[in-house]
């Protein structure tokens, strides 16, 4: 394959791509490849050696896109290969294979008070220094000892020159050591990933996000507050929490920005874990969770980049309500949403991406994922803004050829 046909084939996945996305009819109906272990699983090798071995990892990822011919794709490296980085930082929020779960257990995240209740003034007050004194040692042994760093706004003229004092103390010293190495071990897994996209762009594929970013809800509800407190929060201290969201968001977006403008992929993907019918009654997730999130994406849609919510669960009682931001401009990925109401009541606004079910993919056979696939391609996909998907991607127990099924029933039915 010349470069140049990578270049025809790269520039004829992202027209049929930004033509779903912006509603239009493409050609056919574009596929997606999100995978995690289920890479591992094809090149045999365990959960827990995919995420240290680059260049197999690599290897497989690049023989499966050659194979499947997706026309985007998930780059492997912060999905898969975090093993360095988390060694490095002593992670404390996660359990990955090998460490904590068995070699072939995926991920296991700990849900834990990670900020207490009262602690959200000291965040208000100054998130930086919260982060820094508190939050960044409880999560990571890498940071263990910033709590004897000074702080920082109080500092002035000789002030700033005594407690400078304060960096040569031993823990601080000791945190900088680990988070140097940490840094070392991000620096090179991002070399890897940008050398790597840089390859599948000369095969003709383009990645399917660059930046990841959250909803200011689960920002608080997954990595401080925990889903005990955060629940609790909703009704003890609803105000607080309010408050905090909407300074969390201001920091949100501008990552997710900064991030996004200097991607080569303008989608944002934002996976949304509190979002789901159940967790929360239809007035709270239209007074509480929406509002501050619709300005995440507002603003990631004014800097000219394209937010990608995974919607998780069945989000079905929330459609009306998330519906209202500008045409065109987004991608909402479902996992348990019925797709057929979601192209009734969004499908005029947002280009739909899901979602064959992770059970059909794990159990089924090749023939009743031909059929789902076909039902979608044919509802969902009509008139266009569908992208075909699995529910959260390929789960990492699934069938091989259920998994090529998938890819093959966009060929054989989405032109």
């Amino acid at each position: 394959m010349t470069s140049i046909d990578g270049a025809s084939l790269f520039a004829a996945r992202m027209k049929r791509v930004m033509d779903a996305v912006e509603l239009r009819q493409p050609d056919r109906v574009p596929t997606v490849f999100f995978s995690r272990f289920w890479l591992a699983r094809e090149g045999k090798m365990t959960y827990r050696d995919a995420m240290y071995d680059y260049d197999r990892v690599a290897e497989v990822t690049r023989r499966l896109l050659l194979e499947l011919q997706p026309d985007l794709y998930a780059p492997p490296h912060q999905l898969v290969l975090l093993g360095p980085i988390q060694d490095a930082l002593d992670y404390k929020q996660q359990q990955w294979p090998g460490h904590g779960v068995d070699d072939n257990a995926s991920y296991q995240y700990l849900d834990r008070e990670y900020m207490k209740p009262e602690e959200y003034d000291d965040y208000l007050l100054d998130p930086t220094g919260f982060f820094l004194s508190k939050y960044l040692p409880r999560v990571s042994g890498a940071f263990e000892g910033l709590e004897e760093l000074p702080e920082f706004p109080a500092l002035h003229y000789t002030r700033l020159m005594m407690a400078a004092g304060q960096f040569a103390s031993p823990g601080v010293v000791k945190a900088f050591a680990a988070m140097q190495k940490a840094g070392e071990a991000a620096r090179q897994l991002m070399q890897h990933s940008i050398a790597f996209m840089q390859e599948a762009a000369r095969l003709g594929f383009p990645p399917a996000h660059g930046a990841v970013s959250i909803s200011p809800y689960d920002f608080f509800g997954d990595y401080l507050r925990g889903s005990r407190g955060i629940m609790l929060d909703l009704f003890r201290r609803r105000d607080k929490l309010l408050e905090a969201m909407d300074r969390a968001a201001i920091f949100i977006t501008r990552q997710a920005i900064q991030i996004g403008k200097a991607s080569p992929s303008k989608f944002v993907f934002i996976p949304c874990h509190w979002c789901f019918d159940g967790f929360m009654s239809p007035e709270l997730f239209k007074t509480v969770y929406w509002p501050p999130f619709r300005k995440v994406l507002l603003a990631i849609i004014d800097a000219g980049l394209i937010p990608v919510p995974l919607w998780e669960g069945d989000c079905g009682t929330r459609l009306e309500v998330i519906g209202d931001i500008p045409r065109g401009k987004a991608v909402y990925w479902f996992e348990r949403t019925d797709l057929v109401r979601a192209k009734e009541v969004l499908g005029d606004t947002v280009c739909l991406r899901g979602n064959v079910p992770s059970s059909l993919l794990t159990t089924g056979t090749p023939e009743e994922v031909d059929a789902y696939c076909r039902m979608l391609i044919e509802k969902v996909g009509r008139n266009g803004g569908f992208m075909l998907d699995g529910a959260i991607g390929i789960p990492d127990e699934s069938k091989p050829e259920n998994v090529r099924t998938m890819f093959a029933a966009a060929r054989k039915y989405g032109a």
